[in-house]
Order: C-alpha cells, then sequence, then structure tokens
C-alpha cells in the first residue's frame, strides 16, 4: 500500500523505533516464504492467498475504524483507491503470487527490490527529477535487475519471470500515481486499498477458475492468517506509525532489508538454493537501492 512520505509528526522512543523497524524487516520479509507455505498449503493463489486475505484484512480495518469514528472515503476518494487496489495489489501482489508457483520466494523478492528504481524513474515524468547520484543509483540498480533477469534460475521459468517484471512495475507506478490524490487518512486509504484490490483479486482469480483441490492443510492455513494479520495489518500499521515518527529516509530502508530476510528465511526453512549468480544479482540491485536512498537524504 502506498502512503505519501512525510516528515515525521513527533519524536518517538529509540526502543520504539528500534521495534517498529524490526517489524516491518522480519513480517514484510517472510510474507513472501508466508505465500509459498500458502500456495503449498492448498490455498488458490490469487483468489485466497492474495484476494480472500486483503478482503478478510481490508474489512476488518475498515469496520475498526468506522467504529473509531473515521470518515468513509468519498465517492472520488474510492475511485483513486480503486485504481491503487488495481495497481498495487492487483498487479503487485497478484503477480508475486502467481510468480511463486514456479520460482522460490527468495528469488521473489530479490526481483521486487527493484520497486525504487522503477519509482525513480516513472517519477520523471510526475514532476520528480532525480539527481545525478540518483541516475547513478538507477542506473546500478537496473544493471542488477537485467543480470537477475538475463542469466538466474528466472530462465528456467518463462511464467515467473514474465510476473516478477510485471509485479515491481505496477506497485512502483501505483505508489509514483498516487502522490497528491485526494486520498482519506493513511490507516482509511489502506483499508479501502485491500477492499478494493481484494475483491479484484477474487474477480480475477473466478475467472481464471481457480478452486481447491482439496482441503487446505492446517500449515497452509496457518501462513494465509499469518499474511492477513500480520503482513496485511500489523506491518503496514506500523509502517504509518514510523511514517509520523521518524525520516522517511529511514523507512524506506525496508525495501533493501526486506529481500536479504528473505533470502535467508527461505534458504533457513524451506531449503531454497540460490546461485552465487543469483546472489551477485540481488547485491547489485540493493547497492542501487542503497545509493537512491543516499541520494536523496543528502538533497535534502
Amino acid at each position: 500500500m502506498s502512503v505519501s512520505a512525510q516528515a515525521p509528526a513527533r519524536a518517538a522512543s529509540g526502543l520504539a523505533v528500534v521495534v517498529a523497524l524490526a517489524i516491518v524487516y522480519v513480517v514484510w520479509g517472510s510474507t513472501y516464504l508466508g505465500i509459498r507455505f500458502a500456495l503449498e498449503g492448498g490455498w488458490p493463489p490469487l483468489l485466497a492467498v492474495s484476494g480472500a486475505r486483503f478482503v478478510l484484512a481490508g474489512s476488518a480495518m475498515y469496520a475498526f475504524l468506522r467504529w473509531r469514528g473515521v470518515a468513509a472515503p468519498t465517492r472520488a476518494q474510492w475511485k483513486n483507491l480503486a485504481a491503487m487496489g488495481a495497481l498495487l495489489l492487483l498487479l503487485g501482489n497478484g503477480c508475486v503470487v502467481l510468480a511463486e508457483q514456479h520460482v522460490s520466494s527468495g528469488l521473489a523478492a530479490v526481483a521486487v527490490a527493484s520497486v525504487p528504481l522503477w519509482m525513480g524513474f516513472f517519477g520523471v515524468f510526475y514532476g520528480a527529477r532525480p539527481s545525478r547520484a540518483e541516475w547513478l543509483g538507477i542506473a546500478v540498480g537496473f544493471v542488477g535487475v537485467v543480470w537477475l533477469n538475463a542469466g538466474s534460475s528466472l530462465n528456467a521459468s518463462p511464467t515467473g519471470l514474465v510476473m516478477l517484471l510485471v509485479a515491481p512495475l505496477g506497485w512502483a507506478f501505483g505508489s509514483v500515481w498516487s502522490r497528491g490524490r485526494d486520498l482519506p487518512s493513511p490507516f482509511m486509504a489502506a483499508a479501502g486499498q485491500m477492499l478494493c484490490g481484494g475483491a479484484m483479486l477474487v474477480t480475477v482469480g473466478l475467472l481464471r477458475g481457480e478452486g481447491f483441490a482439496g482441503l487446505p492443510t492446517v500449515p497452509g492455513s496457518l501462513a494465509l492468517l499469518y499474511l492477513a494479520v500480520f503482513g496485511s495489518i500489523v506491518a503496514f500499521s506500523t509502517y504509518v506509525w514510523l511514517l509520523h515518527h521518524v525520516r522517511p529516509a529511514l523507512v524506506s530502508s525496508y525495501a533493501y532489508v526486506n529481500p536479504a530476510i528473505a533470502v535467508a528465511l527461505g534458504a533457513w526453512l524451506a531449503g531454497e538454493r540460490f546461485t552465487a549468480h543469483d546472489l551477485g544479482a540481488m547485491a547489485v540491485i540493493l547497492a542501487g537501492v542503497v545509493m537512491i536512498t543516499v541520494a536523496r537524504v543528502l538533497r535534502r
């Protein structure tokens, strides 16, 4: 989900910030493995692993916010939320889930690490001109993307390759497009995106003929519950809290921490193996993301 970056509203204790960052790093980094376990547990990809869990999480969050007196989105805001749900969740998350039917969770996370590179590129068309240092970071990152897609284990799965090219494009364009749009409060915007995007994912899943081959396993069901509660509600709420208490540059560090955590968890808990080519491409992509982040900090 996309939330416009803003200056910290007030100071927070160092321990609270460390705990919040740890939640975003670990939980979002672990969602890739959670997706794999849910798929292996018999849950349909778009119908349940993406769609149903976002509808569930979005409904719970929306009901809670309305109960607390938060205003519902206007008709114009719902249109923007629907567009963001289509770009970030239908294309972004949906394509990742489809890709993980063919590639490892760690490799999916590495490919998605290119989101900040695409955001820098799309930002040019919306008046955000990167500095020379940012352009250098974008160039370095794209070298890593080409390297990853040119000779890694992705070559064994053309479908996975296409999905992992589309996913970061959708998420990045949706994030850039959302800036300056008429949107409700951050938490309500998150709930609205999940509701709209989840409904679209369920619809596409039904159109694809997705269904249950049998009764889902207990581990797969627990993984889906984890994705809905921790991946979609807890981690994102923590992310929004961080945006209000620390500099956006620190929050954006999740972009280069999550892939490393995903790779480590995939190797540890699922026995995933990565070639030197895969790891080298990841290092180059993350180097480009770090360069962009540092350049943006120095411009302020």
